[in-house]
Protein backbone atom coordinates (compact mmCIF):
# COMPACT_ATOMS: atom_id res chain seq x y z
CA UNK A 1 0.00 0.00 0.00
CA UNK A 2 1.00 3.65 -0.43
CA UNK A 3 -0.53 6.18 1.95
CA UNK A 4 -1.28 9.90 1.46
CA UNK A 5 -2.74 12.47 3.84
CA UNK A 6 -4.87 15.44 2.79
CA UNK A 7 -5.90 18.44 4.90
CA UNK A 8 -9.17 20.36 4.41
CA UNK A 9 -9.44 24.12 4.22
CA UNK A 10 -12.03 26.78 4.83
CA UNK A 11 -15.59 25.50 4.56
CA UNK A 12 -15.24 22.38 6.71
CA UNK A 13 -15.61 24.29 9.98
CA UNK A 14 -18.64 23.82 12.24
CA UNK A 15 -19.56 24.34 15.88
CA UNK A 16 -18.73 21.13 17.75
CA UNK A 17 -16.44 19.85 15.01
CA UNK A 18 -13.82 18.73 17.54
CA UNK A 19 -16.22 17.17 20.07
CA UNK A 20 -15.03 13.68 19.16
CA UNK A 21 -11.56 14.62 20.37
CA UNK A 22 -12.56 16.41 23.60
CA UNK A 23 -10.70 13.93 25.79
CA UNK A 24 -7.65 13.56 23.60
CA UNK A 25 -4.65 15.16 25.35
CA UNK A 26 -2.59 16.07 22.28
CA UNK A 27 -5.60 17.62 20.55
CA UNK A 28 -6.39 19.83 23.53
CA UNK A 29 -2.70 20.63 23.96
CA UNK A 30 -2.51 21.76 20.33
CA UNK A 31 -5.54 24.03 20.76
CA UNK A 32 -4.07 25.39 23.99
CA UNK A 33 -0.80 26.15 22.19
CA UNK A 34 -2.63 27.94 19.38
CA UNK A 35 -4.73 29.90 21.86
CA UNK A 36 -1.58 31.14 23.61
CA UNK A 37 0.07 32.17 20.36
CA UNK A 38 -2.99 34.04 19.06
CA UNK A 39 -4.23 35.20 22.48
CA UNK A 40 -7.69 33.84 21.70
CA UNK A 41 -9.54 30.79 23.08
CA UNK A 42 -9.88 28.68 19.94
CA UNK A 43 -11.26 25.63 21.74
CA UNK A 44 -14.17 27.64 23.12
CA UNK A 45 -14.75 29.09 19.66
CA UNK A 46 -15.07 25.67 17.99
CA UNK A 47 -17.04 24.21 20.89
CA UNK A 48 -19.50 27.02 21.56
CA UNK A 49 -19.17 29.62 18.81
CA UNK A 50 -20.87 31.89 18.11
CA UNK A 51 -21.09 30.59 14.56
CA UNK A 52 -20.73 34.07 13.06
CA UNK A 53 -17.35 34.44 14.78
CA UNK A 54 -16.18 30.98 13.71
CA UNK A 55 -17.07 31.77 10.10
CA UNK A 56 -15.10 35.02 10.02
CA UNK A 57 -12.17 34.34 7.70
CA UNK A 58 -9.62 35.68 10.20
CA UNK A 59 -10.85 33.08 12.70
CA UNK A 60 -11.68 30.22 10.36
CA UNK A 61 -8.21 29.95 8.87
CA UNK A 62 -6.31 29.65 12.20
CA UNK A 63 -9.00 27.29 13.54
CA UNK A 64 -8.77 24.94 10.55
CA UNK A 65 -4.97 24.99 10.68
CA UNK A 66 -5.11 24.10 14.38
CA UNK A 67 -7.66 21.34 13.83
CA UNK A 68 -5.59 19.73 11.08
CA UNK A 69 -2.37 19.86 13.09
CA UNK A 70 -4.12 18.60 16.24
CA UNK A 71 -5.57 15.56 14.46
CA UNK A 72 -2.23 14.91 12.76
CA UNK A 73 -0.55 14.86 16.18
CA UNK A 74 -3.24 12.52 17.49
CA UNK A 75 -2.57 10.21 14.55
CA UNK A 76 1.14 10.18 15.29
CA UNK A 77 0.47 9.57 19.00
CA UNK A 78 -1.61 6.54 18.01
CA UNK A 79 1.42 5.10 16.18
CA UNK A 80 -0.04 6.00 12.82
CA UNK A 81 2.47 5.50 10.02
CA UNK A 82 3.93 8.40 8.10
CA UNK A 83 2.35 8.99 4.68
CA UNK A 84 4.39 8.91 1.48
CA UNK A 85 3.00 12.29 0.41
CA UNK A 86 0.67 15.02 1.73
CA UNK A 87 -1.41 17.86 0.31
CA UNK A 88 -3.95 20.38 1.53
CA UNK A 89 -6.92 22.06 -0.11
CA UNK A 90 -6.26 25.84 -0.17
CA UNK A 91 -5.65 26.77 3.48
CA UNK A 92 -5.09 23.07 4.19
CA UNK A 93 -1.76 23.35 2.39
CA UNK A 94 -0.42 25.17 5.45
CA UNK A 95 -1.50 22.28 7.70
CA UNK A 96 0.21 19.89 5.29
CA UNK A 97 3.44 21.90 5.46
CA UNK A 98 3.36 21.89 9.26
CA UNK A 99 2.81 18.11 9.26
CA UNK A 100 5.70 17.74 6.81
CA UNK A 101 8.02 19.79 9.03
CA UNK A 102 8.44 22.67 6.57
CA UNK A 103 6.65 25.24 8.75
CA UNK A 104 6.59 25.45 12.53
CA UNK A 105 3.13 25.54 14.06
CA UNK A 106 3.80 28.75 16.08
CA UNK A 107 4.96 30.49 12.88
CA UNK A 108 2.08 29.17 10.80
CA UNK A 109 -0.66 30.46 13.12
CA UNK A 110 -0.08 34.23 12.75
CA UNK A 111 0.87 33.63 9.11
CA UNK A 112 -2.53 32.18 8.21
CA UNK A 113 -4.30 34.93 10.16
CA UNK A 114 -2.33 37.47 8.10
CA UNK A 115 -3.24 35.53 4.95
CA UNK A 116 -6.91 35.72 5.90
CA UNK A 117 -6.72 39.46 6.49
CA UNK A 118 -4.87 40.07 3.23
CA UNK A 119 -7.38 38.03 1.24
CA UNK A 120 -10.32 39.74 2.93
CA UNK A 121 -8.92 43.23 2.35
CA UNK A 122 -7.91 42.68 -1.29
CA UNK A 123 -11.45 43.26 -2.59
CA UNK A 124 -14.04 45.64 -1.06
CA UNK A 125 -17.05 43.94 0.51
CA UNK A 126 -19.78 43.20 -2.01
CA UNK A 127 -17.55 43.57 -5.08
CA UNK A 128 -16.60 39.91 -5.43
CA UNK A 129 -18.44 36.60 -5.28
CA UNK A 130 -18.02 32.86 -5.71
CA UNK A 131 -20.37 30.20 -7.09
CA UNK A 132 -20.32 26.42 -7.32
CA UNK A 133 -21.02 24.97 -10.77
CA UNK A 134 -22.35 21.41 -10.55
CA UNK A 135 -22.68 18.96 -13.42
CA UNK A 136 -20.73 20.80 -16.12
CA UNK A 137 -17.29 19.84 -17.40
CA UNK A 138 -14.22 22.04 -17.03
CA UNK A 139 -14.35 23.28 -20.62
CA UNK A 140 -18.01 24.24 -20.34
CA UNK A 141 -17.42 26.15 -17.11
CA UNK A 142 -14.44 27.98 -18.59
CA UNK A 143 -16.52 28.87 -21.66
CA UNK A 144 -19.31 30.23 -19.45
CA UNK A 145 -16.78 32.44 -17.65
CA UNK A 146 -15.37 33.68 -20.98
CA UNK A 147 -18.89 34.50 -22.19
CA UNK A 148 -19.60 36.53 -19.04
CA UNK A 149 -16.34 38.48 -19.32
CA UNK A 150 -17.07 39.29 -22.97
CA UNK A 151 -20.35 40.86 -21.86
CA UNK A 152 -18.76 42.91 -19.08
CA UNK A 153 -15.71 44.83 -20.17
CA UNK A 154 -13.02 44.85 -17.49
CA UNK A 155 -14.70 42.40 -15.11
CA UNK A 156 -13.18 39.07 -14.13
CA UNK A 157 -14.67 35.64 -13.49
CA UNK A 158 -12.77 32.36 -13.70
CA UNK A 159 -12.68 28.79 -12.39
CA UNK A 160 -10.79 28.83 -9.07
CA UNK A 161 -11.47 25.45 -7.44
CA UNK A 162 -11.19 22.34 -9.60
CA UNK A 163 -12.66 20.18 -6.84
CA UNK A 164 -13.76 17.13 -8.81
CA UNK A 165 -15.07 16.29 -12.29
CA UNK A 166 -18.31 18.21 -12.70
CA UNK A 167 -17.77 20.16 -9.47
CA UNK A 168 -16.01 23.49 -9.95
CA UNK A 169 -16.11 26.82 -8.18
CA UNK A 170 -15.86 30.12 -10.03
CA UNK A 171 -14.95 33.53 -8.58
CA UNK A 172 -14.51 37.15 -9.58
CA UNK A 173 -16.61 40.30 -9.79
CA UNK A 174 -20.11 39.66 -8.47
CA UNK A 175 -21.99 40.62 -11.66
CA UNK A 176 -19.63 38.55 -13.78
CA UNK A 177 -20.07 35.54 -11.49
CA UNK A 178 -23.86 35.85 -11.73
CA UNK A 179 -23.71 36.02 -15.52
CA UNK A 180 -21.29 33.09 -15.70
CA UNK A 181 -23.60 31.01 -13.52
CA UNK A 182 -26.50 31.75 -15.86
CA UNK A 183 -24.35 30.87 -18.87
CA UNK A 184 -23.29 27.63 -17.17
CA UNK A 185 -26.94 26.64 -16.69
CA UNK A 186 -27.56 27.30 -20.36
CA UNK A 187 -24.63 25.02 -21.22
CA UNK A 188 -26.03 22.14 -19.19
CA UNK A 189 -24.96 22.66 -15.57
CA UNK A 190 -27.31 20.76 -13.27
CA UNK A 191 -27.09 23.35 -10.55
CA UNK A 192 -25.34 26.60 -9.65
CA UNK A 193 -25.02 27.83 -6.07
CA UNK A 194 -23.83 31.22 -4.89
CA UNK A 195 -21.48 30.64 -1.96
CA UNK A 196 -21.69 32.59 1.32
CA UNK A 197 -18.10 33.84 1.27
CA UNK A 198 -16.61 37.24 1.96
CA UNK A 199 -14.15 37.48 -0.95
CA UNK A 200 -13.49 35.93 -4.40
CA UNK A 201 -10.78 33.58 -3.12
CA UNK A 202 -8.11 32.29 -5.52
CA UNK A 203 -9.20 34.60 -8.36
CA UNK A 204 -7.02 37.17 -10.11
CA UNK A 205 -8.70 39.83 -7.95
CA UNK A 206 -6.65 38.46 -5.04
CA UNK A 207 -3.30 39.47 -6.58
CA UNK A 208 -2.84 42.29 -4.03
CA UNK A 209 -3.20 39.67 -1.29
CA UNK A 210 -0.67 37.43 -3.00
CA UNK A 211 1.82 40.31 -3.09
CA UNK A 212 1.33 41.08 0.60
CA UNK A 213 1.63 37.40 1.46
CA UNK A 214 4.85 37.07 -0.55
CA UNK A 215 6.42 39.87 1.48
CA UNK A 216 5.28 38.32 4.77
CA UNK A 217 6.57 34.88 3.77
CA UNK A 218 10.07 36.31 3.35
CA UNK A 219 10.10 36.80 7.13
CA UNK A 220 9.03 33.20 7.88
CA UNK A 221 11.45 30.35 8.50
CA UNK A 222 10.75 27.59 5.96
CA UNK A 223 12.71 24.35 5.76
CA UNK A 224 12.84 21.40 3.35
CA UNK A 225 9.79 19.16 3.98
CA UNK A 226 10.45 15.78 5.57
CA UNK A 227 7.44 14.44 3.65
CA UNK A 228 6.79 15.52 0.02
CA UNK A 229 4.01 18.11 -0.27
CA UNK A 230 1.98 18.46 -3.48
CA UNK A 231 1.16 22.15 -3.92
CA UNK A 232 -2.16 23.51 -5.18
CA UNK A 233 -0.74 25.98 -7.64
CA UNK A 234 1.29 23.62 -9.84
CA UNK A 235 0.60 20.08 -8.54
CA UNK A 236 4.33 19.72 -7.89
CA UNK A 237 6.55 19.09 -4.90
CA UNK A 238 9.04 21.76 -3.87
CA UNK A 239 12.15 21.23 -1.80
CA UNK A 240 13.79 24.64 -1.49
CA UNK A 241 12.38 27.07 1.09
CA UNK A 242 12.15 29.87 -1.47
CA UNK A 243 10.16 27.80 -3.97
CA UNK A 244 7.75 26.85 -1.16
CA UNK A 245 7.29 30.52 -0.27
CA UNK A 246 6.60 31.34 -3.92
CA UNK A 247 4.06 28.52 -4.26
CA UNK A 248 2.21 29.68 -1.16
CA UNK A 249 2.09 33.30 -2.30
CA UNK A 250 0.89 32.39 -5.80
CA UNK A 251 -1.76 30.10 -4.36
CA UNK A 252 -3.75 33.03 -2.94
CA UNK A 253 -4.58 34.30 -6.44
CA UNK A 254 -4.43 31.03 -8.40
CA UNK A 255 -6.84 28.10 -8.84
CA UNK A 256 -6.80 25.13 -6.48
CA UNK A 257 -6.11 22.18 -8.79
CA UNK A 258 -7.51 19.47 -6.53
CA UNK A 259 -8.64 17.02 -9.20
CA UNK A 260 -5.13 17.00 -10.65
CA UNK A 261 -3.67 16.65 -7.16
CA UNK A 262 -5.57 13.44 -6.40
CA UNK A 263 -4.87 12.04 -9.86
CA UNK A 264 -1.16 12.82 -9.41
CA UNK A 265 -1.22 10.87 -6.14
CA UNK A 266 -2.90 7.97 -7.93
CA UNK A 267 -0.29 8.10 -10.69
CA UNK A 268 2.42 7.87 -8.01
CA UNK A 269 0.90 4.67 -6.66
CA UNK A 270 -1.14 6.03 -3.74
CA UNK A 271 -3.73 3.44 -2.72
CA UNK A 272 -5.15 4.99 0.48
CA UNK A 273 -5.88 8.65 1.29
CA UNK A 274 -6.60 9.83 4.82
CA UNK A 275 -8.43 13.14 5.37
CA UNK A 276 -6.81 14.77 8.39
CA UNK A 277 -9.29 17.32 9.70
CA UNK A 278 -12.92 17.76 10.71
CA UNK A 279 -15.56 16.62 8.25
CA UNK A 280 -15.24 14.41 5.21
CA UNK A 281 -15.48 16.77 2.24
CA UNK A 282 -12.14 15.71 0.76
CA UNK A 283 -12.94 12.03 1.25
CA UNK A 284 -16.04 12.52 -0.87
CA UNK A 285 -14.02 14.30 -3.56
CA UNK A 286 -11.45 11.49 -3.59
CA UNK A 287 -14.23 8.97 -4.30
CA UNK A 288 -15.40 11.06 -7.25
CA UNK A 289 -11.94 11.71 -8.67
CA UNK A 290 -10.25 8.33 -8.11
CA UNK A 291 -12.78 5.65 -7.07
CA UNK A 292 -10.07 2.97 -6.95
CA UNK A 293 -8.38 4.76 -4.02
CA UNK A 294 -9.60 3.90 -0.53
CA UNK A 295 -10.46 7.00 1.48
CA UNK A 296 -10.72 7.52 5.24
CA UNK A 297 -11.80 10.51 7.33
CA UNK A 298 -10.39 11.07 10.83
CA UNK A 299 -13.56 12.49 12.39
CA UNK A 300 -12.87 11.49 15.99
CA UNK A 301 -10.59 9.49 18.23
CA UNK A 302 -12.30 6.22 17.38
CA UNK A 303 -11.79 6.86 13.66
CA UNK A 304 -8.08 7.34 14.29
CA UNK A 305 -7.84 4.01 16.11
CA UNK A 306 -9.82 2.24 13.38
CA UNK A 307 -7.80 3.68 10.53
CA UNK A 308 -4.48 2.96 12.27
CA UNK A 309 -5.60 -0.67 12.58
CA UNK A 310 -6.76 -0.93 8.96
CA UNK A 311 -3.61 0.69 7.60
CA UNK A 312 -1.38 -1.53 9.73
CA UNK A 313 -3.13 -4.73 8.64
CA UNK A 314 -3.13 -3.66 4.98
CA UNK A 315 0.56 -2.77 5.13
CA UNK A 316 1.46 -6.14 6.70
CA UNK A 317 -0.61 -8.00 4.11
CA UNK A 318 1.09 -6.11 1.29
CA UNK A 319 4.51 -6.91 2.71
CA UNK A 320 3.85 -10.64 3.09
Amino acid sequence: MRLAFVFPGQGSQAIGMMSGFAGHPSVRATFDEASRVLEQDLWQLVAEGPEADLNQTVNTQPVMLTAGVAIWRAWRDAAGVLPAIVAGHSLGEYSALVAAGALSFPDALPLVRFRAQAMQEAVPAGVGAMAAIIGLDDAGTAAACAEAMAQLDGQVVEPVNYNAPGQLVIAGHREAVLRAATAAKARGAKRTVMLPVSAPFHSALLKPAAQRLAARLETIDVTTPQIPVLHNVDVATHHSPQSIREALAQQAASPVRWTETIRAMEAHGVTHIVECGPGKVLTGLTKRIAPEITGFALNDGEAIRNVVAVVSVTAMAAAS
